[in-house]
C-alpha cells in the first residue's frame, strides 16, 4: 500500500478586520474586529494548536486599495474594511508562540521597499524567540498606494521588482548562512569571551539593485 499523504493545514488570517471576507466584521459572532487586541491573536493561536493545525498564514499588505470608484481613492476600502487598517504581521506572533508549543507563522514581507539586513534583523529575531517556528513568505508588492506610502510615485515594475526580490534573497541567505559560524557564540565566562570575532565576518555584497 501507498503510504498515506499527510495535508499541511495552515489558517489565513490577516492582521486586520474581515481580511478576505469585507464586511464580515459586522457579523454578531464575528471577531476579527480585535485584531488590535493581542490577547485576541493567543485566543486563535490556542484555538489553532488545539484544532491541529500546523500554522498560521498571516496575509499583509502596505497600501490601500484605491482604484475602485476613481484613481486614488480609498473611500470604498476605508468605509467598508477591505484590509484596511490593517497591522504590521509580526507585531502579535511573539505572544502566539509563548502561548503554544507547535504551531508555526508563516509572515508576508515585501522586498521592494526594506533594506535587507533590517528584515534579517527582525525575521532572526522572532525565528529566536519562536524556537525556528517562523517562515517567510516573500512578495513584492502590487499596490502603487503602497509605493506612495513608502516615499515612491509608484511601484516598480514587474520585471524589475522581481530582479530587487532575486538580489534581496541572495543577500539575506548570506547575512543569515554566511555571516556568523553556527559555533560563533562561546559563552565563555572563564575567558570573557562571548562570541569568536574569527568566526563572524562581514558579507560585504556588491549589486545594482535597490529597495
Amino acid at each position: 500500500m501507498a503510504p498515506k499523504k499527510q495535508l499541511i493545514i495552515n489558517a489565513f488570517v490577516e492582521s486586520c478586520s474581515g481580511h478576505q471576507s469585507p464586511g464580515l466584521w459586522a457579523h454578531p459572532d464575528d471577531q476579527s474586529t480585535h485584531f488590535n487586541d493581542v490577547q485576541h491573536w493567543v485566543r486563535l493561536a490556542r484555538l489553532l494548536e488545539a484544532g491541529k493545525f500546523h500554522g498560521m498564514f498571516i496575509a499583509d499588505v502596505l497600501g490601500a486599495y484605491d482604484v475602485y470608484k476613481g484613481p486614488k481613492n480609498p473611500d470604498p476600502a476605508v468605509v467598508s474594511g477591505a484590509q484596511w487598517p490593517v497591522n504590521d504581521p509580526l507585531g502579535p506572533v511573539s505572544a502566539m508562540a509563548a502561548a503554544t508549543a507547535n504551531l508555526g507563522f508563516g509572515l508576508t514581507v515585501a522586498t521592494t521597499y526594506e533594506q535587507p539586513y533590517h528584515l534579517a534583523r527582525r525575521l532572526s529575531t522572532l525565528d529566536h524567540l519562536t524556537g525556528g517556528r517562523i517562515g517567510w513568505n516573500v512578495v513584492t508588492g502590487y499596490l502603487d498606494s503602497a509605493a506612495r506610502n513608502l516615499g515612491h510615485a509608484a511601484q516598480p515594475q514587474h520585471d524589475e521588482r522581481y530582479a530587487i526580490a532575486e538580489e534581496y534573497i541572495e543577500v539575506m541567505y548570506k547575512l543569515w548562512q554566511s555571516s556568523w559560524r553556527d559555533d560563533a557564540v562561546k559563552l565563555d565566562r572563564t575567558t570573557r569571551v562571548y562570541t569568536d570575532p574569527r568566526l563572524v565576518r562581514t558579507i560585504d555584497h556588491v549589486g545594482n539593485a535597490r529597495p
